[in-house]
């Protein structure tokens, strides 16, 4: 019986004693004696409560704890939300042994506002008192780390319990409540500082390494890309805890908004990257535009968060789904462009599966669905870096690709400007061609009549004519010759020349020139001038005729002088000394640097007043230069001008100078000639030279397949070939009869290229062709005369 009541009152005695033993044990961790751990998650220790936006001390928490309502943390990680409200926590702790424990306690993430920890001795009533948060300046933190971090002292046979008070602006608050020893908290801090070194340091190198590129490239996807790179590296450089730390210190405003505004422009900067790198606007007009709209709620969010601070919670959450939103809009993108088969670089792929991945990770930890480990903390980060990397590698392929295309357009660039050089050629050649047939028509025909004419007014009129042709023939060569400067084909000769001859002819046309403008022209040379020099007598012509033609232009009253003297240099050489002067309108200072650059002018009046092209002494210095030679320029405004050239000629062996006769009687002395020429023009001034020739037949066809079926059946001694023909072309032709199509015996007659295209890859292809000499249009009798007469 006594056995029977013994047991009915054990049973509930067991019971109870089970209940206050588990109870204790959830409410209150106690250190053991035989083990010091390194790290303890009180988590299951602590309880905690919101108390909504009532502000409380902690002698009224203390007091009333309890009828708080408070909860048990679930996990050693639970998320308390998007919030603005006050949280209280609990945790009981107690050293049961003699030994001094040093702790540091984790409490929250290093962006919470505020959180004060009250450390209460339960023997005592001693309240200790110690606060953190990114709200406060950092200097009055209880203890230097970027995180939220207590160092707890733990005296022996202690019983305390912790009270954590955390407070945010609309930012998600987590707790969770770690105790690291000074052991472990190193070692934590020393690993993270490994793991941070490596993401801050690839981070920065791709930022820079893709801003040199934006600089080089002037592409900007790459400013893009290094400014998404830099802002990623600010965001979560503030969820650690650093901007706060080394930024602002000082806490205030801008402090506590800082990863609002970071957020917003990483966000930004990514759908602006990807828009570009994906080329949305091209692929999908729909998804272009979703992405601006996603933009417009990027910058309202912006605008609501500086003006409309009561909505901070708001914006939190905002800046979140957002987040996901271009997220979703970049994989939407990626999706829809596999689907349409168009290209997208797996580098970049990988890039956004990485970062969803470590953001998805991270999500699930926020939300207290993982464990709270080194890893699942850092989840963010690792897919950030990986994306960096991955995209890193992605935008080195656009590098390549660019490089590619850039080739690519080069090359076509090459081959329209090989096209454009052809077609200049051709047009050259065609407008040289086009305008010297008339020219040849109107100055042998002028020069024909002022031979034949008594009438001195008629005379007078024939060389003013005759003047005026000669100027147009002058700015078509200074267009041709810029042409030939340009390409690197304009080459001089060295030919035996008479320099007394070549300046007598100059003298004579200025005098001319000068008189009808009624200026005062005076000429003189020295003595000691050399019989004859070796050099492009064309070349010196056209140099001191453009000097002496722009004296004149630019003399409106007063006088031109020009001036030949000559020194003898070693090694048989001699130079020419040139000398014009006028008393022009000059050439201001400022001017004088740009005078001999190409389609210069001293300025736009001079254009109107005096005309020209403005290619004149740009020529002259370029083939002075060619010949090695000087030219100086002195001027002063509405003064004058003073011009010196002075060129190097080889002096030709000594040889009593005799002046060649011009023949009065042209005589071939019963040879034939056959004229290739398709312009009727061209035929008559041809006659007109011949005509007077005595003992010489000329025969005229159209074009080279006529001068094959006539040379088949007559005896030519000599060709006279246009180059620009209809059916056959004198080209065509010459190598016809070369090649013996014309008949046998007319495969080496002499045949002279006449035409009016000057350009030096005419006059080459001409020698490859195989014909004997070549002249130029407009024709002059003597020079046509004495070539036949040497080739016959």
């Amino acid at each position: 019986m006594n056995h029977k009541i013994c047991k009915q009152i054990c049973a509930p005695l067991k019971l109870l004693f089970f209940i206050l033993f588990f109870s204790s044990t959830y409410s209150q961790y106690v250190f053991k004696t035989d083990a010091i751990p390194q790290e303890i998650s009180l988590h299951n220790y602590t309880k905690i409560v919101d108390v909504g936006q009532r502000s409380l001390d902690i002698k009224y928490v203390i007091a009333n704890y309890n009828i708080l309502n408070p909860r048990k943390l679930q996990t050693d990680n639970d998320d308390l939300g998007f919030t603005q409200n006050n949280f209280w926590s609990k945790t009981e702790i107690q050293n049961p042994t003699n030994f001094k424990m040093n702790y540091y306690l984790e409490t929250a993430r290093p962006i919470t506002d505020i959180v004060e920890l009250y450390i209460v001795d339960v023997v005592s009533g001693k309240i200790t008192t110690k606060i953190s948060g990114d709200n406060l300046d950092y200097s009055k933190r209880s203890f230097d780390n970027r995180k939220t971090i207590f160092k707890i002292k733990i005296e022996p046979k202690d019983n305390l319990q912790l009270f954590l008070h955390l407070k945010s602006d609309g930012e998600v608050i987590k707790i969770p409540v770690k105790l690291y020893s000074a052991e472990g908290f190193m070692e934590i801090i020393s690993n993270e500082q490994l793991f941070f070194g490596i993401f801050y340091g690839i981070l920065i190198i791709a930022a820079i390494i893709y801003f040199f590129f934006f600089f080089a490239l002037k592409e900007k996807i790459f400013l893009y890309y290094s400014l998404y790179v830099l802002f990623v590296g600010l965001l979560q450089f503030a969820l650690d805890g650093f901007f706060y730390k080394y930024v602002t210190p000082f806490a205030g405003w801008f402090s506590n908004h800082s990863v609002l505004f970071i957020a917003i422009i990483a966000v930004f900067l990514s759908g602006k990257y990807s828009e570009l790198y994906l080329k949305v606007k091209v692929n999908s007009k729909k998804i272009y535009l979703l992405f601006n709209t996603a933009y417009v709620l990027l910058f309202f969010l912006l605008f609501c968060i500086i003006f409309i601070p009561s909505i901070l919670l708001f914006s939190y959450i905002s800046i979140n789904v957002l987040t996901l939103v271009f997220l979703l809009l970049i994989v939407y993108t990626i999706i829809y462009l596999y689907y349409k088969k168009k290209p997208v670089d797996s580098f970049f792929t990988a890039g956004i599966s990485f970062l969803i991945i470590g953001f998805g990770i991270f999500i699930l930890y926020n939300f207290g669905l993982l464990p709270n480990n080194f890893f699942t903390q850092n989840s963010s980060k690792i897919g950030t870096g990986l994306e960096v990397i991955f995209l890193s590698l992605s935008m080195s392929n656009l590098i390549r690709n660019l490089k590619n295309e850039k080739d690519e357009l080069n090359r076509l660039a090459l081959i329209r400007s090989q096209e454009m050089n052809e077609l200049k050629s051709y047009f050259l050649s065609n407008i040289s061609h086009e305008l010297r047939t008339p020219l040849n028509a109107i100055m042998n025909l002028i020069d024909s009549i002022s031979n034949e004419v008594q009438d001195d007014k008629i005379r007078k009129n024939c060389q003013i004519i005759k003047y005026s042709s000669h100027s147009l023939l002058s700015s078509v060569n200074d267009i041709l010759d810029f042409s030939k400067i340009e390409k690197g084909e304009l080459k001089l000769e060295k030919k035996q020349f008479d320099p007394e001859r070549v300046l007598e002819n100059l003298k004579n046309n200025a005098t001319n020139i000068a008189k009808e403008k009624g200026l005062k022209f005076e000429f003189s040379k020295s003595d000691a001038i050399p019989d004859f020099l070796i050099g492009d007598v064309v070349r010196l012509h056209q140099i001191i005729n453009n000097v002496l033609n722009n004296a004149i232009k630019f003399t409106s009253t007063g006088f031109v002088n020009f001036n030949v003297d000559s020194e003898l240099k070693p090694n048989n050489k001699a130079s020419l000394i040139l000398t014009v002067s006028d008393s022009g309108v000059g050439i201001s200072k400022d001017k004088m640097e740009r005078i001999f650059d190409s389609f210069s002018q001293n300025n736009i009046d001079n254009k109107r007043k005096f005309g020209g092209l403005g290619l004149g002494l740009y020529i002259v210095k370029t083939l002075v230069d060619m010949q090695n030679g000087t030219i100086e320029m002195e001027s002063n405004l509405n003064e004058g001008t003073t011009c010196v050239i002075t060129i190097d000629f080889d002096i030709a062996a000594e040889q009593k100078k005799i002046e060649p006769a011009k023949p009065v009687i042209y005589d071939l002395e019963g040879k034939s000639i056959l004229v290739v020429e398709d312009n009727p023009i061209n035929q008559m001034v041809i006659k007109m030279i011949t005509k007077k020739w005595l003992n010489t037949s000329v025969m005229y066809v159209n074009n080279g397949q006529e001068a094959l079926e006539a040379m088949k059946i007559n005896q030519f001694d000599i060709v006279l070939m246009d180059l620009q023909m209809p059916i056959m072309d004198g080209y065509e032709a010459t190598i016809a009869i070369r090649k013996g199509e014309a008949g046998v015996q007319n495969t080496n007659i002499p045949i002279i290229a006449v035409t009016a295209d000057v350009m030096e890859t005419t006059k080459n292809r001409v020698k490859e062709i195989g014909m004997n000499d070549y002249l130029s249009k407009p024709i002059k009798k003597e020079t046509l005369y004495e070539i036949v007469k040497r080739l016959v």
